[in-house]
């Protein structure tokens, strides 16, 4: 259900051409944080598919323009990439919803949060709005995060 990395990858290279037309690969590959061959890889399909055009500016410099193609292939993975996060969100958030099911038949009312980031910031925004406490209590179930599975952990040891 998820973006193939090289879409995720086009995606960056397109927007950053199209907010600084004058990138090079290698500012291309710092930001990506990838080789600059990788940079190279996907810029040559893009070339290739008539996404991007390069025209040479300089001896050694290019100038990358994205083609109206380019732009609806920006907009298209845009979308694709938007669609995947908010099925992520809601795949996310009913796992916790079903957790914290779990949590109150058993008589809690209140989690131990185990994780952080972004999974962790749906955990407290589901818990916020199903009346759930998130606190360090130790007699309180752990709401555990461990890839993209949340389960309820009902006590240390479980871990």
């Amino acid at each position: 259900m998820s973006i193939p990395p090289e879409n995720n990858r086009d995606l960056v290279i397109l927007e950053q051409i199209e907010n600084d037309p004058d990138a090079t690969q290698a500012s291309l590959a710092s930001r990506l944080g990838v080789a600059v061959g990788t940079v190279n890889w996907h810029l040559k399909r893009l070339i290739d598919k008539g996404y991007v055009k390069a025209r040479r500016v300089e001896r050694r410099k290019l100038r990358y323009i994205i083609t109206p193609e380019g732009l609806a292939l920006r907009t298209r993975l845009t979308v694709d990439f938007v669609q995947t996060q908010f099925r992520l969100y809601r795949d996310v958030r009913q796992q916790v919803i079903h957790a914290l099911e779990q949590a109150r038949a058993n008589g809690y009312d209140r989690v131990r949060l185990q994780g952080d980031g972004d999974l962790a910031d749906i955990c407290r925004l589901t818990c916020l709005e199903q009346n759930v406490a998130i606190v360090e209590d130790g007699n309180a179930p752990i709401l555990a995060i461990n890839n993209l599975k949340i389960r309820i952990l009902w006590e240390e040891s479980s871990l």
